[in-house]
């Protein structure tokens, strides 16, 4: 009997409140996450995918944030129903977030060692000294040197890529069973990006984690997931392995995307950008939202939104050209150089395509 996922999200449906009216920015999203596995959410600013991550630890804006329909169950219980004091137990010490940018998520006025021991001092039952020591230790894990000193010291001491790793110690400071990272790795340069990707990983397997990363950049998707999930609109639109999708992607979405990735073996090649600029979620086009800038777009896909079609037991994507009366279309000759460097990658063996 398969073992049930860790986090399951079903349906949601959440809407944002404007002076302009309001505004449906997720819709109908479902995905699940198993113990131990990274999943990707990758898609353009504006898709839905840090919104749809934030309602799992409930810290959506207040006020303008209506959440219609839908459950995200955590080992069973729906964290949709659960009071505020309820998800605090849970915030930090089950579900843990580190965010984009540290400058703006870390404490100003409060030394980085503080921060992190005042996480396990809630969440643990640690004493101070005790805490500060424990900190400490997590500040070494992370690759961060003389941390008797450095943890005395305020965030704006710290490098772009320190204060990340000041973020991965305190999310990780309460060992939680998910970490949410939301483009942790976005304003740092490529060396440091490698290094953060690389102990996230490493650190997702010792401290027994699972991960839920949240990128514009497959790049990044092929080093570090599991599974990914592509979302345009508010809504996923494929999932996949990641095998799959960077094998066998199928919708042109995500074709656009693997095709717009800069790569140095590529470097002949004009780099390919998707035409067009996402929709006015206010102002959805009728049928697929993505129509008016898919080429291989169908005129069904004027008029009706495609359902998510099977591609396997793993493999699903929201688009006509995988109705069996739709006409055969091949991925685009960029997909198929995007897969011998992909499987050059994973193999270390030239592929022959």
């Amino acid at each position: 009997m398969a073992e049930k996922p860790l986090l399951e999200v079903k349906n949601l449906q959440i809407e944002f409140k404007t002076l302009d009216g309001n505004v449906q920015v997720i819709r109908d999203v479902s995905f699940t996450l198993n113990k131990g596995e990274t999943l990707a959410i990758v898609g353009e600013s504006g898709s839905g995918k840090t919104v749809s991550t934030k309602a799992i630890t409930r810290i959506l804006p207040k006020g303008i944030t209506n959440i219609q329909s839908g459950q995200i169950l955590y080992e069973g219980r729906d964290l949709l129903t659960l009071s505020e004091k309820e998800m605090t137990q849970v915030r930090g010490k089950e579900i843990a977030m580190i965010f984009q940018d540290p400058m703006t998520s870390l404490n100003p006025v409060m030394t980085v060692g503080r921060q992190i021991a005042e996480s396990l001092e809630t969440h643990q039952q640690m004493n101070m000294h005790d805490a500060l020591k424990e900190a400490q230790r997590l500040m070494e894990r992370v690759g961060i040197s003389d941390v008797e000193r450095r943890s005395k010291q305020y965030p704006h001491e710290f490098s772009g890529g320190m204060r990340q790793r000041v973020m991965i110690a305190l999310a990780l400071a309460c060992k939680p069973k998910i970490l949410i990272a939301d483009e942790p790795t976005t304003a740092l340069d490529v060396t440091i990006q490698a290094q953060i990707l690389e102990q996230m990983d490493e650190l997702k397997e010792e401290f027994d984690t699972s991960l839920i990363f949240i990128t514009h950049d497959l790049g990044v998707v092929a080093s570090i997931a599991d599974r990914v999930a592509v979302m345009y609109a508010g809504k996923i639109v494929e999932h996949a392995s990641v095998n799959e999708l960077f094998y066998h992607p199928q919708h042109p979405y995500t074709w656009g995307l693997l095709a717009s990735m800069p790569s140095l073996a590529m470097m002949d090649d004009d780099l390919y950008t998707i035409p067009g600029t996402p929709p006015n979620l206010m102002d959805l086009p009728k049928g697929d939202p993505f129509a008016p800038r898919n080429e291989y777009a169908l005129a069904i896909d004027f008029e009706e939104e495609p359902p998510l079609f099977k591609v396997s037991d793993t493999h699903y994507a929201a688009t006509w050209l995988l109705d069996p009366r739709s006409p055969k279309v091949d991925a685009p000759a960029v997909i198929q150089k995007r897969y011998a460097i992909y499987h050059t990658y994973k193999t270390g063996v030239k592929s022959n395509e």
